[in-house]
């Protein structure tokens, strides 16, 4: 996979991918909210070049799957042999999906990549069909339709999400809400001025530098203690029903 090879799901290149890489305050924040939810066999769907699967590699079993098999072997470089991680080329809508049951998963992660599936609606269902009930789904998700502009035509994200629409799609897939908020709600206002005021059509390297050294930590501090009104990215946990 090249520099500027776009990855089919989440629209990515390689060197998007580094660049968000560099975020790791962002990413520990992220992972931090995520862990905590997770059980001891996990799946990961759209791992990319790992930046979330080193996060969990105290668990018992991670199966890491992404559809572009470059970023899967960057992973497995990355990574070594770590006898805990099976790293496999795989989509999400996938009928193969299903099969992972053999592996008893009690829990499954998607961070910031439902939003690239064309069906959502399936991958939530085969998600739903690999865990026991208890089981649970941890989504971080883009929030707001009205944010969605020229930067998220770019990536790859065929939506941005409401909070009703998470509740009705975790009904429809056999899932029921555990959780739902509001996370980054200095992102949410960066977005939306790049997106309806600076009209970018891509990301800022220098703003995620910024951002991540300066916002990320007090701001993760104070979201932990106040849920806030609104935010670039919807945490979700759904529970199997």
């Amino acid at each position: 996979m090249s520099d500027r090879v776009v990855h089919p799901t989440t629209g990515y290149t390689l060197r998007d991918q580094q660049m968000m890489a560099a975020a790791q305050r962002y990413f520990a924040w992220q992972a931090r909210m995520a862990r905590q939810e997770l059980g001891r066999r996990v799946v990961e769907v759209g791992c990319g070049v790992g930046n979330f699967t080193r996060h969990l590699l105290d668990r018992e079993l991670v199966v890491a799957l992404d559809v572009e098999a470059a970023c899967v072997e960057q992973l497995k470089r990355a990574l070594g042999p770590p006898p805990n991680v099976i790293a496999r080329q795989l989509d999400v809508v996938d009928p193969a999906f299903i099969e992972l049951r053999e592996h008893s998963i009690d829990s499954i992660v998607c961070l910031n990549v439902l939003e690239h599936v064309g069906d959502h609606l399936l991958a939530l269902r085969n998600m739903a069909a690999v865990l026991p009930p208890g089981g649970k789904a941890v989504l971080i998700v883009p929030a707001f339709e009205a944010l969605y502009g020229p930067i998220d035509t770019n990536l790859g994200h065929h939506r941005r999400y409401s909070k009703r629409t998470l509740r009705d799609l975790a009904a429809a897939s056999g899932f029921t809400v555990q959780t739902l908020r509001y996370m980054n709600s200095v992102g949410c206002l960066g977005w939306w001025v790049n997106a309806r005021i600076l009209k970018r059509t891509e990301q800022s390297e220098t703003q995620i530098r910024t951002f991540d050294r300066w916002i990320v930590p007090p701001l993760a501090w104070l979201e932990s203690r106040i849920a806030p009104p609104f935010g670039q990215s919807l945490f979700v946990v759904l529970t199997r029903a």
